[in-house]
């Protein structure tokens, strides 16, 4: 069993409401969702958002659209992370994603996990040794490494970064890396302000209607040729 955990909040403070921002008529956190369910690999997606009031919409509006949810507290984030693998039975590994990319690829998070399961690394990422677009960003945890590392005492820095505790440690926790074919790690596909927002839209705008399964190199040839949509790209 594969889980992917899908970070998402409403109460940011650059962009507050981000999740529910719309991209070509659905809320961003919809787009994402729609997205994940092209990867093979994944047997199941669970949303976590905090309990606090500031989410309340987003969850009901998920769970409304019969998305499953789990609310846990807002500030530990990696306790948040491994209750949703608690909640199911089986779960080997959990696919760790934010709700801040709107470019989430599909086909990269399952060459994550095919990386995971071959190589048998407790901790595997295309964040370590990052060659990807920002906003591209996948970590396949084991559920073991994951439950023992929310389990023990950590810094707060190291609650409100979840996967720390994990990737900090390559003595203790075995490390896999996925690297892209070429260094496009100086672009940021994040949705953080306003500019990302906009630069979000240009993109879905240009492609979704052709393609809504877009996907990375989509982007790319698109930010090649088009000039008044690259110059908000990186």
């Amino acid at each position: 069993m594969i889980l992917a955990v899908l970070q998402a909040r409403m109460g940011s403070t650059r962009l507050p409401g981000k999740s529910m921002a719309t991209l070509r008529g659905e809320p961003m956190i919809i787009r994402q969702l729609e997205r994940l369910r092209g990867a093979r690999c994944l047997s199941k997606i669970i949303v976590a958002t905090s309990a606090d009031t500031v989410d309340d919409a987003l969850a009901g509006f998920l769970v409304s659209r019969g998305y499953t949810v789990h609310r846990g507290a807002g500030a530990d984030i990696l306790a948040r992370i491994a209750r949703c693998a608690d909640t199911i039975s089986s779960v080997s590994h959990v696919v760790r994603l934010k709700g801040d990319a709107p470019f989430v690829d599909p086909g990269v998070i399952d060459e994550a996990i095919r990386l995971a399961l071959a190589s048998g690394a407790d901790y595997t990422s295309n964040r370590v040794q990052r060659t990807y677009p920002a906003g591209l960003e996948v970590e396949v945890i084991k559920a073991g490494a994951l439950q023992a590392a929310a389990a023990e005492e950590r810094d707060p820095m190291a609650r409100i970064s979840p996967t720390a505790a994990i990737r900090n440690q390559p003595g203790r926790w075995s490390q896999a890396h996925l690297t892209a074919p070429r260094d496009w790690s100086r672009l940021d596909w994040r949705v953080k302000t306003a500019a990302d927002l906009a630069f979000a839209r240009s993109v879905y705008d240009a492609l979704h209607p052709v393609d809504p399964g877009f996907r990375m190199n989509d982007v790319l040839d698109l930010i090649g040729s088009r000039q008044d949509i690259a110059r908000f790209a990186a």
